[in-house]
């Protein structure tokens, strides 16, 4: 919280609830955006999309934490487009004005569809270096 203005990973009520917590105790709002499984991928963090209404009301309307938007990383395997354009239309529906979509591979697809937020670190700063086993 000290080092972050947003974050783009809220996904869960637990963590909403500390996040909510921290902020209180450091008198600092954050300004937060949900991930969204599109993929309904099981090894992916994310809400499921059938879940974003519940998830959205019980952050926005209980906690009353500044949500701003919604964020995604579209399966591997599957064109990332279909799930830009998904993941905007959620947003549409829900009055959300920012999508984090897009990496350094695919963030000109995401632009085109609307992302106000992308994610380029590796077209920056190269790959990450293979892991290595030490056992």
């Amino acid at each position: 919280m000290a080092l972050f203005d947003v974050i783009h990973t809220l996904d869960r009520p637990k963590l909403a609830h500390a996040l909510k917590a921290e902020m209180v105790a450091r008198g600092k709002a954050v300004r937060m955006l949900i991930q969204v499984n599109t993929g309904e991928e099981e090894q992916k963090a994310g809400v499921a999309p059938a879940d974003l209404p519940a998830f959205l009301a019980l952050v926005q309307d209980e906690l009353k934490l500044e949500v701003e938007g919604l964020m995604c990383i579209p399966p591997v395997d599957e064109e990332p487009a279909v799930h830009f354009a998904f993941l905007a239309k959620l947003a549409r529906e829900h009055g959300l004005p920012e999508l984090s979509m897009g990496m350094s591979g695919d963030f000109e697809a995401a632009v085109e569809l609307g992302a106000t937020f992308v994610r380029v670190g590796s077209a920056i700063f190269g790959g990450r270096p293979p892991l290595v086993s030490t056992g």
